[in-house]
């Protein structure tokens, strides 16, 4: 599991079904010209997922736990953006739009999306 530079580049996670449930509400309720910012005040640094991650895989029967052993920093691009986060304040004031569903309680089933997808077909 490739992780860039030292893993503390910081990104804001928001489930899928929730950004297009909060596009939506910006179509049908937005004012016309307005900018709202989409995210979810999820932030974790990519290690700390990564971790997180191979904490859920661990308590499946896998061949490769610990996962934390398949980890590894690599080289970071360059201009690489340190943080990826935005203010969703706008949104969530004008437009009543937060997040429903919480992200760890989501993890495992978006991995085995993933892995029945690409790796186990």
């Amino acid at each position: 599991m490739p992780i860039s530079g030292n893993g503390k580049n910081v990104r804001d996670w928001l489930y899928a079904e929730d950004h297009c449930k909060a596009l939506i509400k910006v179509f049908k309720n937005g004012k016309n010209g307005e900018t709202y910012n989409i995210g979810a005040v999820n932030e974790y640094y990519n290690i700390d997922l990564a971790h997180l991650i191979c904490e859920v895989r661990d308590t499946k029967n896998s061949t490769h736990a610990p996962h934390k052993n398949l980890i590894e920093l690599v080289e970071d691009r360059a201009e690489h953006d340190f943080r990826y986060a935005v203010d969703a304040s706008k949104i969530k004031r004008e437009l009543n739009w937060i997040p429903s569903v919480d992200f760890k309680m989501l993890l495992d089933s978006t991995i085995e999306f993933y892995l029945n997808k690409y790796v186990n077909h």
